[in-house]
């Protein structure tokens, strides 16, 4: 839409550049294209883009075409075809690319030659169409730096959701298992180098199958969302939280000594027990969690640790679940 509106400006500014070169033609054909890049801005914000990009293309290949034939080839109309060579690569369909590209260089060519061998229907001064060249010069330019920027834009954005696809949950949104074995790995690293201390809880939603087979999934993907939020507001900013895999949970703390880990995790079950905004369905159950704390300790590996916390976890449940054990 941004470019819909400065080719419009640049419109209405060579209307009153070609008034004054006595080039009335070109003038008014700069009020039509206006028009035109108006239908297309109109197009684009009711989504109709077709009917947009036919407008943009139509009013470039035909005023490019004008200005060349009425003024000549170094009034540098040309150039603004070029701008056809991105969208084309990056717009069009695979198969219709090398086509696209290929017959807009037969017009861009075919305007050259036509040029080269018939001289202008409405020639104007030398200096005056110089500084028309550098003046379509420099907005094609501007144009092109704009869209790279734009173009960068998107890529990147792409690239950002594309790497937060891959390294989170699509149901919770936490960091997902992959994700989290990455950083436990860096975390045993620096644990290996500085010391620091590494705590992990790892935890476990009581009953979760039953609640699936009487409330429905839903109702249990519910739970899941509802427990990830509150382990996202119960833990600090440099935890890591992870769904680790259907209704197991875990958190990784660095720099968190077991003592401090497991008031957290104690918080966090208390938390779980008396949240009540789920019961939207009569015959729910409660829903609890039992959680398993340890600690990194030397010659951990990710396998090892985890084992550990699993062990401290499922000692939870047999303590009668909704419970917090450290190993």
């Amino acid at each position: 839409m941004r470019c819909t509106q400065i080719a419009g400006s640049v419109d209405v500014a060579f209307f009153f550049i070609f008034l004054t070169l006595a080039s009335p033609i070109l003038a008014w054909v700069n009020i039509v294209s206006v028009g035109m890049y108006t239908g297309a801005y109109i197009a684009l914000k009711h989504k109709q883009n077709r009917l947009a990009a036919w407008l943009i293309w139509t009013e470039v290949i035909i005023h490019a075409a004008l200005g060349i034939v009425l003024i000549g080839w170094d009034s540098g109309f040309h150039y603004y075809l070029l701008m056809f060579i991105p969208a084309i690569c990056l717009s069009a369909p695979r198969k219709w690319t090398f086509p696209g590209l290929l017959m807009l260089w037969v017009y861009y060519v075919g305007l050259n030659i036509l040029a080269r061998f018939f001289q202008p229907l409405q020639p104007i001064p030398d200096t005056p169409l110089y500084l028309v060249h550098l003046f379509n010069l420099t907005v094609v330019f501007a144009m092109f730096s704009y869209l790279t920027v734009f173009y960068l834009g998107v890529v990147l954005s792409a690239q950002k959701r594309l790497h937060s696809v891959a390294i989170t949950d699509s149901l919770t949104g936490l960091l997902n298992r992959r994700q989290m074995q990455y950083l436990l790995d860096q975390e045993i690293e620096r644990f290996k180098r500085s010391g620091q201390p590494v705590s992990l809880m790892l935890m476990d939603l009581d009953h979760f199958k039953q609640i699936n087979d009487t409330c429905g999934h839903d109702y249990g993907d519910k739970i899941l969302r509802a427990f990830a939020d509150i382990l996202q507001k119960g833990v600090r900013s440099q935890d890591f939280v992870s769904r680790w895999g259907g209704e197991e949970f875990l958190v990784v703390m660095p720099q968190s000594s077991l003592a401090d880990t497991i008031q957290t995790a104690e918080r966090l079950r208390a938390a779980m027990e008396s949240y009540d905004e789920l019961k939207t369905v009569e015959q729910a159950p409660k829903v609890t969690v039992s959680i398993g704390v340890t600690m990194l300790q030397p010659g951990d590996d990710a396998a090892r640790i985890i084992g550990r916390a699993d062990r401290a976890m499922y000692r939870s449940k047999e303590l009668g679940r909704n419970q917090v054990t450290a190993a």
